[in-house]
């Protein structure tokens, strides 16, 4: 295989990861990383590494779009992130002493038990709630826009919220892998927000977070520019094209793809955790 048509397999591959990561709100890394790996046999280190990269690309390329329309909640998930960020830390420290391959598979099943939760009836629109006292105090509630025009929304259940999100980052840190899932349902089912805000906000946090990981790899050298280069221009404008489908798109159809990426997820990764993959 020649280095040009190397580069523009990659491209394909991640021109479809950042579409599917803008559309749900789980990065692209979701695809990139089996992709390079399993595909083209890369190191896992250098496609962490394209990864990361991707994942910013795919939160600037669609966070752009969803802050100028509206959609995303800056400062929840600025004050979300704080809660990743001390799991991840927390994370990290533990997985010296968990079993990884056990928790994975415990993992799997919560996954798959989340993609049954977020295709569970539930209306477009938020049911008005008892809002959260702390929410309205951080003002943290916002607005959306619909064919309907812009209707607000109340944040419910922060403090579990904040848990989930804790809880995200642990995972985060013990088994390396994304916590977009988990940042999505963590906004979708327990603060009931609409489906739409709660990826939007994930592609908003998921570059807060990748930015500081990709430090870490660039300063060990496993970001090849020659590898990341395509892997960025290909997710790019496939984040552009999620985050345009996203506004018109009907929310059933994009918890359709939500559940089946979070399957696909749970998939590989007992695969990897049984027979030895990554």
């Amino acid at each position: 295989m020649t280095i040009l048509t190397f580069s523009l397999l990659v491209w394909l591959g991640s021109f479809s990861a950042g579409l599917v990561g803008s559309l749900t709100g789980l990065g692209g890394g979701v695809v990139i990383v089996p992709l390079l790996t399993s595909v083209f046999g890369v190191d896992i280190r250098y496609a962490v590494g394209a990864s990361l990269v991707s994942v910013i690309a795919t939160s600037l390329g669609s966070a752009s779009t969803y802050i100028k329309q509206g959609f995303a909640n800056l400062r929840l998930g600025m004050f979300l992130e704080v809660a990743t960020t001390i799991g991840a830390m927390i994370g990290a420290l533990l997985a010296a002493f968990v079993s990884v391959k056990f928790l994975t598979i415990i993992l799997a099943v919560v996954l798959i038990y989340s993609a049954y939760l977020s295709q569970r009836p539930k209306a477009e629109n938020q049911e008005i709630a008892e809002p959260d006292p702390i929410a309205e105090y951080l003002q943290l509630n916002g607005t959306y826009p619909t064919p309907n025009g812009v209707i607000p929304y109340q944040i419910n259940a922060l403090p579990a919220g904040f848990s989930i999100m804790l809880i995200a980052g642990v995972l985060s840190g013990l088994l390396g892998i994304g916590s977009g899932a988990f940042k999505v349902l963590a906004m979708d089912q327990a603060m009931r927000l609409p489906f739409k805000v709660s990826t939007t906000t994930s592609n908003f946090m998921i570059g807060v977070t990748a930015a500081a990981s990709a430090g870490v790899y660039l300063s060990r050298g496993y970001i090849d520019p020659g590898l990341s280069m395509p892997v960025m221009l290909g997710v790019l404008p496939g984040a552009f094209l999620g985050a345009r489908i996203l506004i018109g798109a009907k929310t059933q159809t994009l918890r359709i793809i939500f559940s089946l990426v979070l399957v696909v997820m749970a998939i590989k990764m007992v695969y990897n955790s049984l027979i030895g993959g990554l």
